[in-house]
């Protein structure tokens, strides 16, 4: 075979996602973070893309942030203008079905291809440092005088620190329907409220406060875990007699019409990246825990977990 003819061929079965993944160009990432800078997606988003370019599987990684309502101001930007683009990835998780359940927008993220689930995160709950209380107890008490008085401040509405704000004030008597939720359109915006001390209480994953707290600008009292978060000396909400249990997870889609191939060629590249010691670096940073699902598995598990969100939601009044 002429080598031109050879090249020509090979060009081809790459394209096609015929090649194995090492035997392809890498790729030129695009990566949709529907959120601004500073918060949990933005930081997940960035960390795989250091992940995908040091493992050598991606030549380039860009970023677009685009915050707002709970990331569907981002979903409907890369619905729209990702279409059959092999390279496209988005960022999202639990954060956005919430979103998407309260918000309903014209776009939907079954419009979109499941590629992986990738990691799962605890939130933490805090006071700011000048708060007159102490622990989740005194919230608690005062929660159930008036939900009203308590000022819950965190992620966009539907959020998991929203949902178990509502879960919190069901569990304890009080109506969730009445609790005072400030959204923040990224995690910059809510750390300002909470050191400023424009909310009674902050919530999100723990890593975003964690400075905070280590400074003594914040004062954690309570995890939504199931235990006690290793190395982190928090209690849980149920170890507090509050049976609540949440966790936020983040994983990435693919654009909308992309072939089989090209899910797969995305979805391998996805996967190697999670292997690689960049990857494994972040999470030991940001205390995340590997929570890896992808394929059909992956998009069962968004399907089962929008409908668990949706109950939960309905029945504390938030939809």
């Amino acid at each position: 075979m002429r080598r031109d003819t050879f090249l020509k061929s090979l060009a081809a079965l790459a394209a096609a996602g015929a090649l194995p993944l090492s035997a392809r160009a890498a790729a030129n990432v695009k990566m949709m973070i529907p959120a601004n800078p500073g918060g949990g997606w933005d930081t997940t988003g960035r960390a795989l893309g250091k992940a995908l370019s040091e493992a050598k599987l991606a030549d380039t990684v860009t970023y677009d942030n685009k915050g707002g309502a709970a990331g569907a101001l981002g979903l409907a930007q890369f619905v729209n203008g990702s279409k059959a683009d092999p390279n496209a990835l988005m960022v999202m998780g639990s954060v956005m079905l919430g979103g998407i359940i309260t918000g309903k927008p014209p776009v939907n993220l079954s419009q979109a291809t499941p590629i992986a689930r990738m990691t799962t995160e605890y939130n933490v709950f805090v006071l700011p440092a000048n708060s007159p209380f102490k622990t989740m107890k005194d919230v608690v008490d005062q929660l159930k005088k008036d939900p009203g008085s308590v000022k819950w401040g965190g992620g966009s509405r539907g959020s998991t620190e929203h949902i178990a704000a509502a879960m919190i004030a069901q569990k304890v008597g009080a109506d969730p329907s009445k609790i005072n939720y400030v959204a923040f359109r990224g995690g910059g915006e809510a750390t300002a409220a909470i050191l400023g001390g424009n909310v009674t209480v902050g919530g999100s994953g723990y890593s975003e406060f964690a400075e905070y707290i280590a400074a003594g600008k914040m004062k954690a009292i309570a995890v939504t875990s199931a235990q006690r978060l290793p190395g982190i000396n928090v209690p849980t909400l149920k170890e507090q007699g509050i049976d609540v249990e949440i966790g936020n997870w983040r994983g990435v889609y693919g654009a909308p019409g992309i072939t089989a191939d090209q899910r797969k060629a995305l979805t391998d590249m996805v996967l190697a990246a999670l292997k690689s010691p960049s990857w494994a670096e972040s999470l030991k940073k940001n205390d995340w825990t590997p929570a890896v699902l992808s394929g059909d598995a992956f998009a069962k598990f968004v399907d089962d977990d929008f409908a668990s969100l949706r109950a939960i939601m309905v029945k504390s009044g938030m939809v």
